[in-house]
């Protein structure tokens, strides 16, 4: 799997890296750790500004202190891949932070991993809303690192019908192993929950269909290794989905990044947005 970090300097950006040597992925990943310098938004302020003498010369100090930040970024991310016995690469590209993510994103076997946060705003490095645009926009799964990689045990993988959900099951039976790393580091079947959040709407056939699509999804699970349960829930989707991935400590929520579509309540787009941002778990959005 060819893997894309994008680094920061801040910690959001090292998870992202933590995350991938803990992921349990069947095939070892090719990591391309890239850090974006936007000198570009470093000028924008002055330009809706009134021109005063002098100002070149702090843009011009600012550019070479985040030119000796990128160089940090990228030393201490080639010394982090050492220690996680990643293989891959480290890339230095300058641009808007968002697109150039995108375009550097993997366009077959790929996975994007962005932190949900990043420095402050006056370093100009805000991947808190460059993982909202990276998750509508990439053609390929994105990883937003929300905490600390740990061993893999517990994943909620949020279920509606759709085509990015049946691709975000997919996903899982193809690229993560079933083992996980448990207790005293032996191998214990990952635990996946598979939630289905049903609107308050008194139709029994509703209820029913949901009830048989977790279930399927379980069962695939069940057949491939994993230890899985079918949870069904009435409520918002998204509040639905962090309540369970918080009753059920989960370490990821793996969800599709759109939904059924408006007529049938089921928009797991705008709740996959909503869950990037609100969650404490880091979230994993299929297309």
């Amino acid at each position: 799997m060819n893997v894309l970090v994008a680094m920061d300097g801040s910690k959001y950006g090292r998870w992202g890296l933590d995350w991938v040597a803990a992921l349990p992925l069947v095939d070892r990943p090719r990591v391309t750790a890239l850090h974006v310098l936007d000198i570009g938004a470093l000028r924008a302020p002055f330009i809706a500004q009134p021109i005063i003498a002098g100002n070149e010369r702090f843009i011009q100090e600012e550019i070479k202190r985040m030119e000796r930040r990128a160089a940090d970024t990228l030393s201490g991310a080639r010394q982090q891949m050492r220690i996680l016995k990643l293989t891959g690469k480290v890339r230095k590209v300058r641009g808007a932070v968002a697109p150039v993510i995108l375009r550097q994103a993997p366009k077959k076997n790929g996975l994007v991993v962005v932190g949900s946060q990043g420095l402050d705003a006056l370093d100009r490095f805000m991947l808190g809303s460059v993982s909202t645009n990276v998750i509508h926009h990439a053609s390929c799964p994105v990883l937003v690192a929300k905490a600390e990689a740990k061993p893999l045990q517990r994943i909620v993988l949020a279920a509606d019908g759709s085509a990015s959900s049946k691709n975000a099951l997919r996903f899982l039976l193809a690229k993560f192993r079933s083992t996980g790393s448990g207790s005293g580091g032996k191998q214990a079947p990952v635990q996946v929950t598979v939630i289905h959040v049903m609107p308050f709407l008194k139709y029994p056939e509703l209820k029913e269909a949901g009830s048989r699509l977790v279930e399927e999804y379980r069962q695939k699970l069940l057949r491939s290794g994993f230890s899985a349960e079918a949870v069904c829930r009435l409520g918002k989707p998204a509040d639905e989905i962090m309540k369970v991935a918080s009753q059920r400590k989960a370490d990821l929520i793996v969800m599709g990044a759109k939904g059924l579509g408006a007529i049938a309540r089921f928009l797991l787009g705008s709740v996959s947005t909503r869950v990037v941002q609100q969650s404490t778990a880091s979230v994993l959005v299929i297309r």
